[in-house]
């Protein structure tokens, strides 16, 4: 694993936790933050420096580097007609494969294809897998390189063609090269919501892995035919307080699923970039996720 942050969501005040979680989704900006953190620390200096602890370590956190020659890695741009008529995402792969692989998409969190999500595509290369992020963000240039400027730029996006440029590369990925027609898609906060409205629009998708994302409309449940592991956080009461109805209407629906909900956990706990990262529940996530992928997509196409 990774090198474990410096700090643990455990040393920080919960109200300057929640602040940040407003902070991280656009519900309160930069200087909304530090006001209001101002009140846990010795002036606004102190406040910028539980902004600082709080944001994310790219490289102190990265577990399989860009150039690792296990891997083929590229970026590689797709058709979306219905949506921003072009995309890009991250593709990778191993660099010696025997046969046809499953195939993986992974959704990144509001702040485009940064480098822990390029990072989560390669560790799933590693696991025999096919593996390909598509940034939101291209048709306005892309994931900026800084997470601000990554946050302003989401807000300007249209979602409706957003959602179609993730269809888009899901219909790509039936095809690719070396797949074997079997896909999975899991994603992370924003990402956990386009997977489980992934679900919703695929009929052919075999599993989705959602983390602390918002559920799918719930009167589009019933079209799910995917396996679920829906992953929530302890304490994450922006997207808990949708799950008591999203689980009766997956289990109106029949839908097979799983909910893996590790105690004292915040939301994000699966980014080991940040102190909201937890280990343990990180690993057992993983460890659930590539259980529910090696078990429905490690199949040929039309088998069950």
């Amino acid at each position: 694993m990774a090198n474990t942050p410096r700090s643990k969501a455990s040393d920080f005040d919960p109200e300057v936790l929640r602040l940040f979680d407003q902070y991280v989704h656009g519900h309160i900006d930069r200087r909304g933050f530090l006001a209001g953190a101002a009140r846990f620390a010795v002036g606004a200096t102190g406040a910028a420096s539980l902004l600082a602890a709080l944001s994310p370590q790219f490289a102190a956190a990265q577990q399989v580097k860009a150039d690792d020659k296990r891997l083929s890695t590229r970026y590689m741009e797709f058709a979306s007609p219905k949506g921003y008529g072009k995309a890009r995402g991250y593709l990778a792969r191993p660099a010696k494969a025997s046969g046809p692989l499953p195939v993986v998409l992974v959704v990144h969190e509001n702040r485009g294809l940064n480098p822990h999500i390029e990072d989560i595509t390669r560790r799933l290369a590693l696991e025999n897998f096919i593996a390909f992020a598509p940034d939101a963000l291209f048709p306005l240039g892309g994931y900026p390189g800084d997470e601000d400027a990554a946050r302003a730029l989401f807000q300007k996006l249209d979602q409706a063609r957003t959602r179609e440029d993730f269809i888009a590369a899901a219909d790509m990925l039936d095809d690719i090269d070396g797949g074997n027609g079997r896909l999975g898609v899991i994603g992370f906060c924003y990402g956990g919501g386009m997977a489980n409205f992934l679900a919703t629009r695929l009929p052919d998708l075999a599993a989705a892995a959602p983390f602390y994302g918002s559920a799918a409309p719930l009167e589009d449940v019933p079209k799910i035919k995917a396996e679920m592991l829906i992953v929530l956080a302890a304490n994450d009461e922006r997207i808990n307080g949708g799950w008591p109805a999203y689980e009766a209407a997956l289990k109106s629906a029949g839908v097979r699923y799983s909910l893996y909900q590790p105690a004292d956990t915040q939301h994000g706990f699966n980014n080991d970039t940040t102190p909201r990262y937890d280990e343990d529940a990180a690993r057992e996530a993983w460890r659930r996720s590539l259980e529910l992928f090696n078990r429905t997509l490690r199949k040929e196409k039309g088998k069950t």
